[in-house]
């Protein structure tokens, strides 16, 4: 398939990440779907990309509003070539005998709950649609395999998030669904701000991070939905060369 009639569709797409995917794959030509809570910063993204982004208000951890977004793609496009599945949310740094459980289950309701909902959408979707098959690709993190110091909620989505990967890639391969992660560190966005002043480190220490430019996981995601659904990239780790990642130190 050509750039001109790919659908793609980015979740967390006002800001971070998810906007710098979102907007490279508009410059490339794709027609994509702008998915987020805030829909005001949507529609600022979709006016410069007249007729090639739909903006839509959705909270990915509301099964009714997920349903209601997959119906509104099939109705507006007929079909959805690409889920880069990125919506997340953190907590403050803390050690799990102080987590709040309803911070705990804020962030696993949108890193852990949200991404099952989205592939599930997608998975329908690409199942059933004329020519049948797509690509879902999940935001994982560095944190999917080394965990920061009191990080429980958001290292456990992440380690869940890669179980959610290779269970898709199995479902997936009499569809012609190909899954992906990609495992990002240090990406630079307004969540890493803290990371230039100095963040904890395990051995007690703080420590300011190097970050890298949000265009590399762009290009990441750009080289992977430019594949033909034959190949696939199933782990993809991307991050700013002189992070602590490896032994977190």
């Amino acid at each position: 398939m050509t750039a001109e009639n790919k659908v793609i569709l980015v979740t967390g797409a006002s800001q971070g990440i998810g906007r710098g995917v979102a907007e490279a794959m508009l410059a490339d030509g794709h027609r994509v779907v702008l998915a987020a809570r805030r829909l005001e910063p949507l529609e600022a993204i979709a006016g410069a990309y007249p007729n090639r982004a739909l903006p839509v208000s959705v909270d990915v951890g509301d099964p009714a509003a997920v349903d209601a977004l997959y119906k509104k793609i099939a109705a507006e496009y007929g079909r959805l070539d690409a889920l880069f599945n990125n919506a997340g949310a953190f907590m403050a740094s803390t050690p799990i005998g102080d987590v709040d459980w309803d911070d705990w289950r804020r962030v696993l309701g949108v890193n852990l709950d949200g991404a099952f909902l989205m592939a599930r959408g997608a998975f329908r979707l690409m199942r059933d649609q004329q020519p049948q098959g797509g690509r879902i690709i999940n935001n994982g993190s560095i944190s999917a395999h080394a965990p920061r110091v009191n990080s429980v909620a958001y290292t456990t989505s992440k380690h869940a998030i890669t179980g959610l990967t290779k269970s898709i890639t199995l479902d997936g391969r009499a569809h012609d669904i190909a899954c992906s992660q990609i495992d990002i560190g240090n990406a630079e966005t307004p969540m890493t701000e803290p990371m230039k002043a100095g963040i904890p480190q395990p051995d007690g220490s703080v420590m300011r991070e190097p970050v890298m430019d949000v265009r590399h996981v762009a290009d990441a995601v750009r080289y992977i939905v430019n594949l033909p659904l034959d190949a696939n990239v199933q782990f993809m780790t991307v991050m700013a060369t002189k992070m602590p990642y490896l032994g977190r130190g």
